[in-house]
């Protein structure tokens, strides 16, 4: 086994032996950069880790590692289109960078090109692994969508909300460690256990995310804390502080979450103090607790060493404790 620091060099490594930059230049230049930007890796990291945890060698999982790290990327370029992002890990986004247009056609190249990756496997496995891929990119689809339904709704429920991020980012970190349980050719019961492990690790990281937004340091999370708030975005905190706070509150709540004013200082700190004075901080750092320890009771039933089962323990603690 090795460090998740070492996993994450060995990703970058196999990236850049596999993405050319040939012509059309405005086609591949968009996905190079995109790229080439970096982030945690996390998901091609959970592949290669997935594959070792199983007893195989992560060099067997680096292509599916890249097939999810690309279609990660392409789900990001689009993303910052329907967002009117400007900036993507401190940088320019591909359609600020080149134009809406090349943004669209280099997302649909990635996709194409991180199916590609699966033809390194043989028959049996390029099934299964093509399977998955194609069920996860579908759901990643549906939860976009419904991300873009809430913010016009003001009924959103929690089941709802969870159903959205579970769609939206779980099934990509679950159906990342599943590949490397395919690759590995473990025991179905195995393959199912770890895509649990990751899916509700993949919810505690999301949940994890939200609260962070909030509440944590500007100086380690690494993009603007409460930009949500000033998104009017109905994360689990709104949604927990809606359904905890009395008329008064939740009705300014319902004001602050209809406006985008020029300033949004102001805004960001009363609607913090109601997420703090509702409980809603409370409770979703609770739920994070939660759905990370459910991770954990997979672990028990999978068929692995002790030792194996630790590293992946250690994985989600980490998760859990993160800062950025």
């Amino acid at each position: 086994m090795h460090s998740v620091s070492q996993y994450q060099e060995f990703v970058t490594d196999y990236l850049k032996t596999q993405i050319e930059l040939k012509e059309p230049r405005n086609l591949y230049e968009p996905i190079h950069y995109i790229l080439g930007l970096g982030g945690k890796r996390i998901r091609p990291v959970l592949t290669l880790m997935s594959a070792e945890i199983f007893g195989t060698s992560y060099k067997k999982a680096l292509s599916a590692a890249l097939a999810v790290e690309v279609f990660h990327n392409f789900s990001l370029v689009h993303d910052d289109i329907m967002d009117d992002a400007p900036l993507r890990r401190g940088s320019v986004t591909v359609h600020e960078k080149w134009n809406t247009n090349t943004a669209i056609l280099s997302g649909d190249a990635m996709l194409i090109l991180a199916y590609q990756y699966f033809e390194f496997y043989k028959p049996v496995i390029f099934r299964k692994l093509a399977k998955l891929f194609s069920k996860t990119a579908l759901e990643v689809c549906e939860g976009q969508q419904m991300d873009v339904d809430f913010e016009v709704r003001q009924d959103v429920t929690i089941p709802e909300y969870m159903k959205m991020i579970e769609y939206k980012t779980a099934v990509l970190v679950a159906a990342a460690m599943k590949m490397g349980a395919i690759i590995a050719e473990t025991p179905k019961k195995n393959g199912k256990l770890i895509y649990d492990f990751g899916l509700n690790l993949g919810l505690a990281f999301q949940l994890q995310d939200d609260y962070l937004d909030a509440f944590g340091n500007p100086k380690t999370f690494g993009k603007q804390v409460g930009g949500d708030i000033i998104e009017n975005k109905k994360t689990y905190l709104y949604l927990k502080a809606i359904e905890f706070s009395n008329e008064t509150n939740k009705q300014r709540l319902t004001d602050l979450f209809s406006n985008q004013p020029a300033d949004s200082s102001d805004k960001i700190n009363e609607v913090k103090e109601i997420f703090v004075n509702s409980g809603a901080a409370a409770a979703t750092q609770k739920a994070i607790e939660e759905y990370t320890f459910r991770a954990f009771e997979t672990l028990d039933k999978m068929s692995i060493g002790d030792k194996k089962k630790e590293i992946l323990r250690a994985f989600g603690e980490n998760l859990m404790g993160r800062k950025v």
